[in-house]
């Protein structure tokens, strides 16, 4: 193992588990934000208590998302000198455009959401909030866009060793970029979603006094015992379904653009394809292993050109083509790595999204009135809420399997045809002081990920603050700046 293997793997670590807060950030901010407009428009107090509760949430994950992502910025100085020098020119754009427009105004506004519970007006506290959720999806299309141009090169010209921007707008309209922020995005929805779910099923067992294995225990209440118990898991049932309904709906922008992914794919990275079936050779009608031995006639074919007798490349074939093309070396990604993150990410993640079509199927009835009593919503059976605690992990193995398959899978290319990965390494740095920064980031980002279990696991556990007591409707209505409850911000700062 050398430096360059060393910085791989401390790249990947840093990336990772910065990714694993990414897309809760994304569909966090969103949720929170649907929440507190569904406050604003109905008035309802059990909105408002999970929008404090799902709020803390959001910005715990964000706090630690800021943290990680600066750190991985530090590595292109440190371990990937001369990749940086390549594409600083077309990167600088798109990333100061992110820092200065996205991240600026995600931050600004999510700063006035957390201090201005009692101080602005009702509806521009519901604006930032609003603002900070479109800042994160505007910051991650501009990250994307970036990391599209690494997979598919466009608007630029090579001078003097360098990549130079030609065409911004070629850049951001990159057609693999277009491909591929509204599939992050899409699954960055589903991996919420699958949180929510998680968190509105713990609350529900708690609240009924039973626990994950089923084992009867003492309830956990919202802080108020005089509180019916229906009223508590309603509130639940409320968030679960909200979670059910952005799940699903994100679920099939995923499969669509995963298809239109799977096409680029055959056209711009034939040998990543081809890794993802382990298919040897050029094939015509080339089927889809499930498993080893398992195989599908046709089926990849059909999904990467719609047409199940088309041809795919394979990968001894892509070798010798690259070799012509580009000079002796190995074109080939790690095989087994690219195989398996292909089916781990489709798999768990149609479990995501199955589950939540299931969930909706649950719990669509109303019971019919009875005794002139007004419809119910039917409660969420036990053994539901409880596959999705048990479910929590699919959807975020899902998503890190796909940026596996989507980063491992261009390798040994850092910028795909033009600059490969032994030769973007800082070339003064040696194996002895990769290893010691990759022990001291493996180190931290462990004692992070700790603290972050800790910070969540008590916050779900506590569960949210007592909802706050009936307002006079006079109070209520004659006030556009009064929220009708205490402030958020002292309860959202740890």
């Amino acid at each position: 193992m050398d430096a360059l293997d060393l910085a791989r793997w401390q790249f990947g670590v840093t990336t990772v588990y910065h990714f694993l807060f990414v897309p809760l950030t994304i569909g966090l901010g969103v949720f929170v934000a649907g929440l507190q407009t569904a406050w604003h428009r109905t008035g309802k107090d059990h909105y408002l208590t999970l929008t404090k509760f799902f709020g803390k949430l959001f910005l715990i994950n964000f706090a630690m998302g800021v943290v990680t992502g600066i750190v991985q910025e530090f590595q292109f100085g440190m371990n990937w000198s001369e990749y940086s020098t390549f594409v600083g020119d077309v990167f600088g754009a798109p990333l100061a455009l992110e820092a200065l427009l996205a991240f600026f105004m995600e931050s600004t506004f999510l700063g006035l959401w957390i201090f201005g519970w009692d101080r602005l007006p009702k509806r521009l506290h519901l604006a930032a909030i609003w603002a900070a959720a479109i800042g994160s999806n505007i910051s991650a299309y501009f990250i994307l866009a970036a990391n599209a141009w690494m997979k598919h090169p466009v608007g630029y010209e090579v001078v003097n060793g360098r990549a130079r921007m030609t065409d911004l707008w070629a850049v951001l309209t990159n057609p693999t970029a277009l491909a591929q922020i509204p599939h992050v995005a899409a699954a960055a929805f589903v991996v919420a979603g699958g949180f929510i779910l998680a968190v509105s099923g713990y609350r529900i067992l708690r609240e009924r006094g039973v626990t994950i294995t089923g084992r009867r225990t003492a309830a956990g209440g919202v802080g108020d015992a005089t509180v019916p118990l229906r009223r508590r898991t309603d509130m639940w049932r409320t968030s679960l379904r909200g979670a059910l309904v952005m799940t699903a709906l994100a679920g099939v922008v995923v499969a669509g653009t995963g298809d239109l992914s799977g096409q680029l794919l055959r056209e711009q990275q034939p040998m990543k394809l081809a890794a993802a079936e382990g298919l040897a050779h050029d094939t015509a009608g080339a089927g889809f292993s499930i498993v080893p031995g398992v195989e599908v006639p046709g089926l990849l074919s059909l999904l990467a050109a719609h047409d199940p007798g088309a041809t795919i490349q394979g990968i001894e074939d892509i070798q010798q083509r690259y070799e012509q093309q580009f000079g002796p070396a190995d074109y080939t990604p790690n095989l087994p790595v690219i195989f398996w993150s292909f089916r781990v990410m489709i798999g768990f993640g149609m479990a995501t999204v199955g589950l939540s079509v299931l969930g909706l199927w649950l719990t669509r009835k109303r019971r019919g009135p009875r005794r002139g009593r007004t419809a119910a919503p039917v409660p969420v059976p036990s053994w539901f809420a409880r596959a999705c605690v048990l479910a929590l992990p699919l959807p975020m193995a899902a998503i890190i399997a796909g940026w596996l398959l989507s980063e491992i899978g261009r390798q040994p290319w850092t910028v795909q045809g033009e600059l490969l990965t032994a030769a973007s390494v800082s070339p003064g740095v040696g194996l002895t002081e990769v290893a010691i920064s990759l022990t001291l980031f493996t180190v931290l980002y462990g004692v992070l990920a700790l603290a972050e279990a800790v910070l969540l696991v008590r916050h779900v556990k506590a569960g949210p603050e007592t909802p706050p007591a009936p307002r006079d409707p006079a109070v209520a209505e004659g006030s556009d700046t009064d929220s009708g409850a205490a402030p958020l911000a002292p309860t959202l700062m740890y």
